[in-house]
């Protein structure tokens, strides 16, 4: 799903690549997409096993396999509408959930793209860029299923 086009892409730098956005509705009601999204527990059902508290300023790891664990800090917790955290070194990762009656639209961003960066692992920002975004299309299906979508 590029959004290139979108308004809401992340501007900055020369090479700034847009940010990564997912949108899905889910057919559970914002306290269950909210639970699944801001919890240890939920997060590592659909997502990554993890050490997350939502609490603002917290630091945690997720547990990427076998790129091992990554350093994360919690930025904003603003139930039940948004979650965002730092990931990595550079990254940002941004959960938005809008009620619609009895179903939650879900949005994740994952920002802090850059062609002229590098990850902690030597892989250019480009290259992963087009692999996490496809990753993602996965993982919020998964969490669709996780919530009973």
């Amino acid at each position: 799903m590029d959004q290139t086009n979108n308004p809401h892409h992340q501007t900055g730098g020369s090479g700034a690549l847009p940010d990564i956005r997912h949108t899905i509705m889910l057919n559970a009601p914002i306290s269950r997409v909210l639970e699944a999204v801001a919890t240890s527990e939920g997060i590592a059902a659909w997502f990554m096993p993890n050490d997350f508290q939502p609490v603002e300023g917290f630091e945690f790891h997720l547990n990427a396999g076998p790129f091992g664990n990554s350093p994360c800090k919690v930025t904003l917790v603003d139930p039940p509408h948004r979650l965002s955290f730092n990931w990595g070194k550079d990254w940002t990762l941004t959960f938005e959930l809008k009620e619609q009656g009895d179903r939650t639209e879900f949005t994740l961003i994952h920002g802090g793209w850059s062609a002229e960066q590098v990850t902690e692992f030597g892989e250019a920002h480009g290259l992963v860029r087009g692999r996490m975004d496809q990753g993602w299309a996965g993982l919020v299906q998964k969490l669709a299923a996780y919530v009973g979508a």
